[in-house]
């Protein structure tokens, strides 16, 4: 994995890190993702101290943080993750049954890609991982894509619709704004998910229609994922897309299964999140 997106081969055997301070915790969830995904690695430890030392041995593909560490917080932890590093965007979600504010407030900061609620069981968290890691069944969900190259929009169109996904190409940020004015006007948001390529043609760019999406529409990361397409390398321009609410990025020229992987797991967060609103849990 390099220092800045990652290119790991997902047809390999996944490898998900487990960091929790119970040792009780860390063999139920170790069990039930083995239970699942048998071909799965799944690699146990109790501290912040230990994580770090696996993760300068060996890339993971998923890792799952108790809020609480015996050594440090699990946001403290995720952190390190995307700024000491190599595995920079490896999907971090925070596991936990506590309820304070910040999880209220979804207030996770830049540096975790979700919260899991324990309550839900270590069942649904499994099949929340194998979302990621083993893509494989057919999922329905509507793409606001913006992509200004009509010959890579048709390409990527074909890989999105095979899985059963509907796609909405627009072909630039102005375009995307309209449309999802026209839905917000209606009471709707008009997609379930957001890709979009950072350079367009048009005076505005992907960045800006991230903060239109975070600061204008007020739409959070669970309510519109947002996944970036990008050419630059840069780790600070990149870290500054993240910061600006992107949810993930995707290196371009963009590999299918790279993108289909990154986009079905936010996809399927969103679903879940939505299914929580509407049930008031």
């Amino acid at each position: 994995m390099t220092a800045s997106i990652s290119s790991r081969d997902l047809s390999a055997a996944p490898r998900v890190l487990v960091v929790d301070g119970s040792k009780v915790v860390r063999q139920l969830i170790t069990r039930v993702l083995k239970t699942e995904l048998p071909q799965a690695e799944v690699v146990g430890c109790g501290s912040g101290a230990e994580a770090h030392q696996l993760l300068g041995e060996g890339v993971f593909d998923f890792i799952t943080v108790a809020l609480r560490l015996p050594d440090m917080d699990g946001l403290e932890l995720a952190r390190y993750v995307r700024e000491a590093s190599p595995q920079v965007y490896v999907p971090i979600v925070v596991v936990s049954g506590d309820v304070d504010d910040r999880l209220h407030r979804r207030a996770l900061g830049e540096h975790v890609t979700d919260y899991f609620d324990k309550s839900l069981g270590f069942q649904a968290l499994a099949e929340f991982i194998r979302g990621y890691v083993r893509p494989e069944s057919a999922v329905e969900g509507v793409v606001l894509y913006v992509e200004d190259s009509r010959v890579v929009a048709l390409a990527t169109r074909r890989m999105l619709e095979k899985i059963g996904l509907t796609v909405r190409h627009v072909v630039s940020v102005e375009d995307a704004l309209a449309l999802l004015e026209t839905e917000r006007a209606q009471g709707g948001v008009g997609a379930d998910v957001v890709l979009t390529d950072v350079s367009l043609k048009g005076e505005l760019t992907g960045g800006d229609l991230l903060k239109f999406i975070r600061n204008d529409f007020g739409y959070g990361k669970g309510r519109l994922p947002v996944l970036v397409m990008t050419g630059d390398e840069n780790p600070d321009n990149q870290a500054a897309l993240i910061r600006a609410g992107a949810n993930d990025l995707v290196e371009k020229p963009v590999e299918e299964r790279l993108l289909v992987t990154k986009l079905l797991f936010q996809l399927r967060v969103a679903q879940h999140l939505r299914a929580r609103e509407e049930t008031g849990q």
